[in-house]
């Protein structure tokens, strides 16, 4: 008998979600738990527990509200890109405005995605801007 080597599994995309609706947060969860490349590693409900569940938990992706309580999104991209300059965020938002869409790129977000367009452009955003290929 030869033994067959095996090829590793590839490992799944970590993603923090940040929004403080939390049914949205439900919903990107339930949307995510779909595709076996992601693992949803933890939900924050304001943009002080997203940074401090992002230098905690270390996800490849961390999916960033823009407007929340405590700590705004754009305040917490900041930060958490100022902790790991590679960390990559997506901001998420209703607002299609384009000083939003500059106020997240000059705070570091790698990307930006308007709740109306979830659900068909957010799985590949991740897989674009995530550490791993697939």
């Amino acid at each position: 008998m030869v033994a067959v080597p095996s090829v590793p599994a590839a490992m799944p995309i970590r993603v923090l979600i940040a929004d403080d609706h939390r049914l949205f947060a439900e919903a990107l969860e339930a949307i995510l738990a779909g595709d076996g490349r992601i693992e949803v590693v933890g939900c924050a409900r304001d943009g002080w527990e997203a940074v401090q569940l992002a230098a905690e938990l270390k996800p490849d992706v961390v999916l960033m509200d823009i407007n929340m309580p405590v700590m705004d999104g754009i305040e917490a991209v900041r930060e958490i890109r100022a902790a790991d300059e590679g960390a990559p965020v997506l901001m998420l938002t209703g607002s299609n405005s384009r000083a939003d869409v500059d106020r997240a790129r000059q705070a570091g977000a790698a990307g930006y995605i308007t709740k109306d367009r979830i659900a068909a452009e957010l799985i590949e955003a991740i897989v674009k801007v995530a550490p791993q290929s697939f």
